[in-house]
């Protein structure tokens, strides 16, 4: 028992220190604006981020006995090139849509996805619950706090990260439906492969690709290695012993630190009733997530019903 209760601090903690990494993407997401297009940098990190993933894949496939879930080769080749798309359209709405807003504003909004999931899993058969709707209820609320001038219009920045949302939801209801059947890593692996391709494809076509500039090489790095490859070993460490819903509140928690690293690394500041849409938002989060809390026997459940996305969805 102490040995069982010993690993679920450690999961707490891994997870709580991925959510800070994630948290904290938000800062370069920003800063490489200054320097590169959003396409040339996504596709950077991401195919950055298969490079320091595609070791780990090779090491486990040597010293695990038990070989990973074997699925028909059509099967991963639909789950990566769905999956990926997902990502990369979510990902575009984020990284143009942070060039006309504050880092930490832009780590909330794009929390908002962890409400839209269940919502949207009505269409996909799955009941909502009534803690569900107060949370959408709170996280529109939040929203109006936060990005509606008092002549009732959106901010343009604010306005292109939300539109992302959407795509982050349906991204992890297909994670939801292709992960029972494929393997995590793997899967992870060829969607930021895809992703970083098409980012790539974007960049040829609507930017001037650029390198050169020492700063941005930095924040290159950083998402890549760090976010996208570190951050996405960490949180799988921290699940195995952690129950997804505790693990969505804990990482929930990501908004806060994009807010926090934005205010000391960026001097970023937020009005009184910004912050107030802020902490709207984040109880809508943790709304979102009580229903099975509730539950006498926290058993594993559906990603559409607890959305932690293990596979590196921040980035």
């Amino acid at each position: 028992m102490e040995t069982e209760k010993k690993q679920i601090r450690t999961g707490n903690f891994l997870l709580l220190f991925t959510s800070i990494i994630w948290g904290s993407s938000f800062v370069p997401q920003r800063v490489a604006m200054e320097h590169m297009g959003p396409f040339t940098y996504t596709a950077s990190r991401f195919l950055l981020g298969v490079a320091v993933l595609l070791p780990i894949l090779l090491l486990r496939s040597r010293t695990n006995k038990t070989e990973p879930r074997l699925a028909n080769p059509k099967t991963y080749i639909t789950a990566g090139l769905v999956c990926g798309s997902l990502l990369f359209v979510g990902v575009s709405f984020q990284q143009t849509g942070i060039q006309f807003t504050e880092a930490g504003k832009a780590g909330f909004i794009s929390a908002l996805y962890m409400v839209l999931v269940p919502l949207l899993g009505i269409f996909f058969g799955r009941r909502t619950k009534s803690t569900v709707w107060l949370g959408v209820a709170l996280a529109l609320f939040g929203i109006y706090l936060l990005s509606f001038t008092s002549q009732l219009q959106i901010e343009r920045g604010d306005a292109i990260v939300l539109m992302g949302t959407l795509f982050w939801a349906a991204h992890i209801l297909m994670l939801d439906r292709f992960l029972p059947k494929v393997d995590a890593l793997t899967l992870s692996i060829m969607q930021f492969f895809v992703a970083g391709v098409l980012a790539l494809i974007a960049a040829l076509i609507f930017e001037e690709p650029n390198l050169n500039q020492a700063g941005g090489l930095w924040t290159i790095l950083y998402s890549g290695i760090l976010v996208v490859g570190g951050g996405y070993t960490l949180q799988v460490l921290g699940q195995k012993s952690v129950h997804p819903t505790i693990a969505a509140l804990i990482m929930s928690t990501e908004s806060v630190f994009a807010v926090f690293f934005g205010w000391i690394l960026l001097g970023e500041q937020l009005t009184a009733r910004e912050l107030a849409g802020c902490i709207l938002m984040f109880a809508a989060i943790l709304v979102a997530q009580l229903p099975s809390l509730t539950q006498p026997n926290l058993k594993k459940s559906s990603l559409a019903e607890n959305p932690v996305d293990f596979a590196g969805k921040k980035t």
